[in-house]
């Protein structure tokens, strides 16, 4: 199987997107009282990380059916 660019990129993106949906979902409070100059320029909303996650999952379908992705 050849190395594909595409699909690493996807994948690194859809940890990324998993990982902000936790974090806002469920470590909210944390993330505000230990990150407070991050906070202030990037807060955790939990609209814009489902949709986040929605966008990457949407790219995903799309990379399966040109058959870039390989799972």
């Amino acid at each position: 199987m050849a190395f594909n660019f595409e699909a690493l990129i996807w994948y690194i993106f859809l940890i990324d997107s998993i990982g902000a949906n936790i974090l806002s979902l469920f470590f909210h409070k944390w993330y505000k009282k230990n990150c407070k100059g991050f906070y202030k320029h990037f807060p955790s909303a939990k609209g814009w990380s489902l949709f986040y996650l929605f966008l990457v999952l949407w790219i995903g379908w799309l990379l399966i059916q040109l058959g870039v992705l390989p799972w």
